[in-house]
């Protein structure tokens, strides 16, 4: 082909980008593409966070290009409209793109075909985003997993590709093409930016990278429990935006692997590849059962009579609800928009199982704060805290917010960080500052909005009566 379109999504990045890859080995010509999207604009679940690190990594892919000889193009409006026209307008033969997997995009993605063939210009979409697709790792019947073990052992048996190469420097000139500014900040389109937000862009990821599998993988199944620690890879908002390809990720880490000096270092290496699975189970529960973007895996959780309470909601985002490793944790999301993974779990189950209110709201609200939201991952977080999704934790599983911040955040440090109205409480008391009265009422830390004790019962009551 004489010129290929090639449409940057949520891989922006030029090494092992499989679209981007394929585009230079079959083109003479690749025109990069990347469209802001109407959606960033009005989509429900866009927060400025997120919309801050992705205008920043595509700053960083200009860049990156550029060093390379390619000039990106930005577009402005809806794709569906945008590719045709801007097809004809360089002459391409086709425009190439990797996969997404939300049920929305894929439907999108079947109107870009239609537009595009009506024009005589081919669409073509590669896996690249996750190493096995949704109908790629079947059980013995032939149907997708809905558990998490059995899935993690069929994936481990097969054999992960190589990362592809990075693409070269122009092979021809694409032309001058006209091309729209992104907006300076979300604040441009909307969405005032509050949040201090990680680095961007694709060499941010892979430093990050390299400092990680460097020596806190060997560490990783202990310390990422801790999150007074920073025992995480922080590659999350990464993979969501595509600066990091996922076997990029896995060969470094096979590569550790071998470094591996004892036992404990192995299964911290494969306590990580897990969570890598993890991400592509909940893909391809997404695009196998839509219905969890609207309701409950299991549609008989539908019917569960949560709360509406708006005060207590309000209180769990703003984090007041006088349990401080909860409202650290919020605190936290509000002003960084990540989370630590196993706060994640905390808060979640708090909001549902001790304010019981509804998981979804929870969700909601995460993807308008977290720089990392990804709609598979964050559907199924939610519904496993809350026992309503395939491979949930057990709906009479609770946890307690005290004991587990007692267990993870011994002494305080993480809380305190956050909540410097306990700055003055005992290791032994600043996880339950009501045992004492007199110094939570001077330091003007809020009282319990709920008693842990007390919204058990009436949450396993709640589940029993739909369970029968």
């Amino acid at each position: 082909m004489k010129a290929v379109i090639h449409w940057f999504r949520r891989d922006l990045r030029v090494s092992d980008n499989v679209a981007l890859s394929e585009a230079a080995k079959r083109a003479e010509t690749v025109i990069p593409l990347f469209i802001f999207e109407d959606a960033f604009r009005t989509g429900p679940d866009v927060g400025a966070a997120r919309l801050a690190f992705l205008l920043q990594s595509v700053e960083s892919l200009r860049k990156n290009l550029a060093e390379l000889g390619h000039t990106l193009i930005v577009r402005c409006g809806k794709s569906e409209e945008i590719l045709p026209t801007f097809a004809k307008e360089v002459g391409a033969q086709c425009v190439f793109a990797n996969k997404r997997y939300e049920p929305y995009t894929q439907r999108r993605d079947e109107r870009i075909t239609g537009a595009l063939l009506k024009i005589g210009v081919g669409f073509e979409m590669f896996k690249d985003a996750v190493v096995w697709e949704e109908q790629e790792i079947l059980n013995l019947s032939g149907k997708p997993y809905t558990v998490f073990t059995p899935y993690s052992k069929a994936w481990k048996v097969k054999a992960v590709p190589a990362p592809v190469g990075k693409i070269g420097p122009r092979k021809a000139v694409s032309g001058n093409y006209p091309s729209d500014a992104l907006p300076a900040s979300p604040d441009a389109v909307g969405y005032p930016l509050t949040q201090k937000i990680p680095a961007a862009g694709e060499r941010a990821a892979l430093e990050l990278l390299r400092k990680f599998m460097a020596g806190p993988v060997y560490s990783y199944a202990t310390n990422r429990n801790f999150p007074a620690l920073d025992g995480g890879s922080n590659l999350s908002p990464h993979l969501r935006a595509g600066t990091i390809g996922i076997r990029t990720i896995i060969a470094e880490l096979n590569k550790a692997k071998v470094k591996a000096v004892d036992a404990n270092a192995v299964k911290s290496c494969e306590t990580f590849l897990n969570e890598l699975i993890w991400r592509e189970f909940y893909a391809q529960v997404l695009h196998n059962f839509p219905h969890v973007t609207k309701g409950a895996f299991r549609p008989e959780y539908d019917k569960l009579q949560w709360s509406d309470n708006q005060e207590h909601f309000v209180a769990w985002c703003e984090g007041r609800t006088g349990y401080p490793i909860v409202d650290a944790a919020m605190r936290c999301l509000n002003a960084t928009g990540t989370m630590h993974n196993r706060l994640r779990m905390i808060v979640a189950m708090f909001l549902t199982k001790d304010l019981l209110i509804n998981w979804q709201w929870g969700e909601r609200y995460f993807m308008k704060q977290l720089v990392d939201g990804d709609m598979a991952a964050n559907n199924g977080g939610w519904q496993w805290s809350a026992g309503t999704g395939t491979d949930a934790a057990p709906y009479f599983r609770i946890f307690n917010p005290v004991s587990q911040a007692e267990k993870f955040d011994a002494g305080g440090k993480f809380v305190r960080q956050w909540i410097p109205e306990l700055k003055d409480f005992p290791d032994d008391l600043v996880h339950q500052p009501w045992e004492n009265p007199l110094l939570l009422a001077k330091s003007k830390y809020p009282s319990r909005i709920v008693l842990h004790e007390e919204q058990r019962g009436k949450c396993l009551a709640m589940f029993k009566a739909v369970k029968g």
